[in-house]
């Protein structure tokens, strides 16, 4: 299916349906109307392949981003892994705390935590899930999170079932506003103040939409400083990290060497990784933690365990880091090929100077020791559909972070690098941007014979006018 088929269908996603169901249902119709509201903006969310998958385009939005998918290497190592283990399950038998459990599954969460230099580790269904019986079960009574602005949609889900009440976001990546955060924490919960109960610190190592790093080393010492009696601790979502950051993509804290400074972390398997599932590690591993008797996770009492068969990657995966410790810095090697791409292009300089373009990550990025793999990609916000639909038709697929994934009026492409990219790939993403951009000058220039539109919109609109 080429990119204009699969526009097309997108396209037809799009349609206003409300109108068509006066004589249906309330039920049905009120849903409609409902979904309407983002058709009306393009921005109703529908199951597509992407283009890549086709072999019509490239690459640059998947999480795929040590390739161990489109390579084909996990399912090599998964297969052999199976028939190492020739009486794997299929099946779970229940949740893990009634007969889902089994020797397997307690060997890897074993390796894992080894790996990482914890002392614990356990596996959940997902990331998501990781982070709701984190913030669900671990806050007591009398504790209080402070929390990064931007932290996932996950860790707010799982702060709502907290029996932590006190809760104080602080803004992204600031350490000054984190200290006011904690400030105004021991200045109103005087059993933190005075050491009996817990203050919670979250943020993520590498933020998912924005492509920053966080300042962990920076947020540690204020901690210290402002919380002497010890009882400030950090609970730090690795996702977008594991397998990308640290030794053999072990992540953030274990490239800063504090993994005795972090309480918890967490690690996803879905992104880099290439399978499902997370994993969370405590640092210390009492009876209560390890066994849920303070606050039972209910996910571990109603949902069962992935397969025995399923489980394989969360360790298999390791293991290709430990062959080839040079994977995990090959993707941000790739976005810092696309920074000096789109730098050196003739056009860059105008179109961020009049605000056409914007990419955040991009300054100062040659004095940074490591620069991430996602980069945020950012225009006028009427002209982000515009962009999305240049490049799909460059043959590079990307797709637009709209509301509610970011906050409304901040919609932004975000690009995905990944080990496999190779330098023509980079080169051609940054030219295909940057002759976009070349029409969006002439366009707000006014210069003569310009349209009022680029090309790309114009094609892409006169599909829409024919599948009206």
């Amino acid at each position: 299916m080429s990119v204009i088929a699969l526009l097309s269908d997108w396209i037809k996603s799009q349609k206003i349906k409300g109108p068509q169901m006066k004589d249906a249902p309330t039920f049905y119709r009120n849903l409609e109307e409902a979904l309407d509201l983002r058709r009306a903006d393009h921005s109703m969310f529908t199951n597509h392949k992407s283009a890549w998958k086709l072999g019509t385009s490239i690459d640059f939005c998947s999480n795929d981003m040590l390739s161990l998918g489109t390579t084909g290497e996990i399912r090599r190592t998964f297969l052999d892994e199976l028939a190492a283990n020739p009486n794997f399950a299929m099946y779970s038998g229940g949740s893990r705390l009634m007969d889902g459990n089994y020797d397997y599954i307690e060997d890897v969460e074993a390796e894992i935590a080894e790996f990482h230099g914890s002392e614990t580790a356990l596996i959940v269904g997902s990331g998501y899930e990781a982070n709701t019986a984190i913030y669900g079960a671990v806050p007591r009574p009398g504790d209080a999170i402070v929390y990064d602005e931007l932290v996932h949609a996950s860790t707010h889900d799982g702060m709502t079932h907290s029996l932590a009440q006190c809760r104080i976001q602080f803004r992204h990546n600031d350490v000054d506003a984190l200290r006011d955060a904690i400030s105004s924490v021991l200045d109103s919960q005087p059993m933190i103040a005075d050491g009996s109960r817990s203050l919670l610190i979250s943020v993520e190592s590498v933020y998912s939409m924005d492509g920053d790093i966080c300042p962990l080393l920076e947020m540690l010492e204020v901690a210290k400083e402002m919380c002497p009696l010890g009882n400030a601790v950090f609970i730090v979502d690795e996702a977008h990290a594991t397998g990308i950051l640290g030794p053999k993509g072990a992540g953030l804290v274990s490239q800063l060497g504090v993994e005795k400074d972090v309480a918890i972390r967490l690690h996803t398997c879905g992104k880099a990784l290439a399978s499902t599932g997370g994993n969370r590690y405590p640092r210390k591993c009492d009876s209560s933690l390890c066994h849920y008797e303070l606050r039972p996770l209910r996910h571990l009492h109603n949902c069962t365990l992935l397969p025995h068969c399923c489980g394989n990657p969360s360790g298999i995966q390791h293991d290709d880091h430990r062959k080839n410790p040079e994977v995990p810095r090959q993707p941000s090697t790739r976005s810092e090929a696309f920074f000096k791409s789109i730098e050196a292009n003739k056009h860059w300089s105008k179109a961020s100077e009049m605000g056409i373009l914007s990419i955040p990550v991009i300054e100062d990025w040659a004095e940074r020791d490591f620069n991430a793999h996602i980069v945020p990609l950012k225009t006028r916000q009427r002209y982000n559909w515009w962009l999305v639909f240049h490049l799909q038709l460059a043959g590079i697929s990307a797709f637009p972070i709209d509301y509610p994934t970011v906050p409304r009026g901040q919609s932004r492409i975000r690009l995905m690098f990944h080990a496999a990219n190779t330098e023509e790939q980079v080169e051609t993403l940054a030219s295909a941007i940057c002759s976009w951009a070349a029409e969006m000058i002439e366009i707000e220039e006014g210069a003569e014979g310009a349209k009022k539109m680029p090309k790309a919109a114009h094609q892409v609109y006169a599909l829409m006018a024919a599948n009206a």
